[in-house]
C-alpha cells in the first residue's frame, strides 16, 4: 500500500485532480466547519478540496506538524487570507487499501473561518474557466 498521507501532500504541491480522484474512496465523506451536514462522494469531496488549495494558495499554506495512527492522521496546518492567519487540522482517515474514506477539516479562530468561508464560497461559483 502507498502512504496515503505522501501522496496527499504531493497533491498539495502540484494540484492534480486526477490524482486525489484516485485516492478517494468512492464513499468518501468530507466535513467542514462552514458545512452542517457531510458531503458524500468523491465528486463533492474532489471539489471541496481543489477550492481549498486554490483559494489557501501555495505560498500562504504550509503543513507544520502530523500525528499517525494504523489508517489515520492528523495534519495541523497555518495558511493566510488577507491578512487573516488561520490555523486548522485535517482529520484523514483511509482504508486497507490506502484510500481515503473520510476527510475532516477544522479551522479556529472564528474571524479566519469566516474568511475562508468567503473565499471558498466564491471559488465554488466561480465559472469552471475562472478556477485553477
Amino acid at each position: 500500500m502507498t502512504d496515503p498521507i505522501a501522496q496527499w501532500h504531493e497533491i498539495v504541491r502540484n494540484r492534480d485532480a486526477d490524482q486525489l480522484r484516485a485516492l478517494l474512496h468512492t464513499d468518501v465523506v468530507f466535513q467542514s466547519p462552514a458545512m452542517h451536514t457531510p458531503q458524500v462522494g468523491v465528486a463533492k469531496t474532489q471539489q471541496y478540496l481543489l477550492a481549498a488549495l486554490a483559494v489557501l494558495g501555495p505560498a500562504q499554506f504550509r503543513y507544520e506538524r502530523e500525528w499517525r495512527g494504523a489508517q489515520s492522521a492528523v495534519l495541523e496546518f497555518t495558511a493566510q487570507i488577507d491578512g487573516i492567519a488561520i490555523n486548522g487540522v485535517d482529520l484523514i482517515d483511509w482504508d486497507t487499501d490506502g484510500r481515503i474514506t473520510r476527510f475532516t477539516v477544522m479551522v479556529r479562530p472564528l474571524k479566519a473561518l469566516q474568511t475562508l468561508v468567503a473565499h471558498m464560497g466564491a471559488q465554488l461559483t466561480a465559472p469552471p474557466s475562472a478556477q485553477p
